[in-house]
């Protein structure tokens, strides 16, 4: 669509308001309403708005920044507004940040991810991608009050879970997204979602809406949608496996009818990339403190650095396809949390598996044994690593390679480091609950 077809949908529709959404490095969404007597301007010549305001973005004295509508992106939000008795209706249309002369803001996410797709065009890939987004429903938030106590699969009526999840995907269907399955996940109160593949942008964009879709029609009826990666200890916590392809010429370049699992030089020299860098991205697939409290042995979360066929205990699995169904030939990613910045994670996964490519990384062989019960020699002897085992450690691993350098660039990275590091320096001060009743009557 182009800015004449989005205003004729909007004079049609009646629409009042529409917001334009963007997110900051840490996947914040934001957003401005346009009332309707604007929307003109603002679609033919971006929004104004002060980007020193905006954590990450730029400093006081260079504050003036712009949204440009992607008018693809435009859709009327598919709920009524409750506040209200006129039913106004709403849109929302995603918007790239640029600079008063025009060109892109270099740390803004979604152009980052623009920047290194274009780059995988210049290769002759399309990058493709399907996420699995787990998360809680609690009674209310800021505590922990499960709705239900079901297990993996698990269907008990009455399901108050699976009502809401019901809503939520018949919401995304009117926006245009797709979602493959929906079902209860293994601890209480947990859910997922399972999107349909597309291409890596318009997937960061519905992950966006997405959240956002989940969040408000819990409360809407009354409960609370957490995506904190571990809420809860002594059971798993929520991740966003990521399923991911290339294709070239219209054809899966992970494919291969040579290979006993069916994977192309091009799938190896990836998921080699992804091994190779693993732990210097962890940062972006993981990049909370909480974060680093799901990816512990025991609770179904990656924590080794291997990859396998099957087998759901390395962090890359290579699932089965259908007989004759090349197309759908991928690899699984399972690091990633819902927490991550979704623009910011698909471009250090795609940046580290075209480096693979590239570079011609040689593939460790597979492991299809299940690793937490191997010991640490066991480990050694197999040459697998772990992933880091908290925030600083992550922020460490990512300074002393270049991946997130090359894929985010040098500024965004900084920024990055310098707000992780915070984060972690608020964190370590603090004296826990668990510190007091460990240590306070025997020390």
């Amino acid at each position: 669509m182009n800015a004449k077809d989005v205003k004729k949908i909007i004079e049609k529709e009646n629409i009042k308001f529409l917001q334009l959404w963007f997110v900051d490095l840490e996947s914040n969404l934001k957003t401005v309403n346009v009332f309707k007597d604007q929307i003109g301007d603002v679609l033919d010549e971006g929004a104004s708005f002060d980007g020193s305001s905006i954590r990450g973005f730029t400093r006081i004295e260079e504050s003036d920044m712009f949204l440009k509508p992607d008018f693809s992106t435009f859709k009327i939000l598919p709920f009524k507004n409750d506040n209200n008795k006129d039913n106004i209706k709403v849109a929302r249309i995603f918007c790239d940040v640029v600079m008063p002369d025009g060109s892109c803001y270099s740390d803004a996410p979604r152009g980052i991810l623009k920047k290194n797709l274009d780059y995988a065009k210049s290769l002759g890939y399309s990058f493709f991608v399907g996420p699995e987004l787990e998360f809680f429903y609690f009674k209310k938030p800021f505590e922990v009050d499960f709705i239900d106590y079901n297990g993996y699969f698990d269907l008990v009526p009455p399901d108050t879970g699976e009502n809401l999840l019901m809503e939520t995907v018949l919401h995304l269907e009117k926006l245009g997204i797709k979602v493959e399955y929906v079902h209860h996940e293994v601890s209480p109160s947990q859910y997922e979602l399972d999107f349909k593949y597309t291409d890596a942008l318009t997937m960061a964009d519905n992950l966006i809406t997405a959240k956002y879709l989940v969040k408000k029609i819990a409360i809407d009826n009354g409960y609370y949608a957490t995506f904190m990666p571990k809420p809860v200890e002594h059971i798993n916590g929520s991740g966003m496996h990521v399923h991911q392809s290339l294709f070239k010429e219209g054809k899966n370049a992970f494919y291969s009818d040579n290979d006993e699992a069916k994977l192309s030089d091009i799938a190896k020299y990836y998921v080699s990339g992804l091994l190779n860098h693993a732990k210097e991205i962890t940062l972006i697939t993981n990049q909370w403190v909480n974060s680093y409290k799901r990816l512990v042995p025991g609770y179904e979360a990656p924590v080794y650095i291997s990859w396998g066929r099957s087998n759901r205990s390395p962090l890359i699995r290579v699932p089965k396809t259908r007989m004759g169904k090349p197309s759908g030939t991928r690899i699984e990613y399972r690091a990633p949390d819902p927490a991550s910045n979704p623009y910011l994670l698909f471009s250090v996964l795609l940046k580290s598996g075209l480096t693979g490519i590239e570079k011609r990384y040689q593939l460790s062989k597979p492991q299809e044994e299940n690793i937490y019960k191997f010991d640490y020699i066991k480990r050694k002897e197999e040459g697998i690593e772990s992933l880091p085992g908290s925030l600083i450690e992550a922020i460490l691993e990512a300074e002393k390679g270049d991946i997130l350098k090359q894929a985010l660039g040098e500024s965004a990275f900084g920024k990055i480091i310098e707000s992780k590091k915070a984060h972690w320096d608020e964190f370590r001060v603090k004296v826990t609950d668990y510190e007091l009743k460990k240590y306070l009557a025997i020390l």
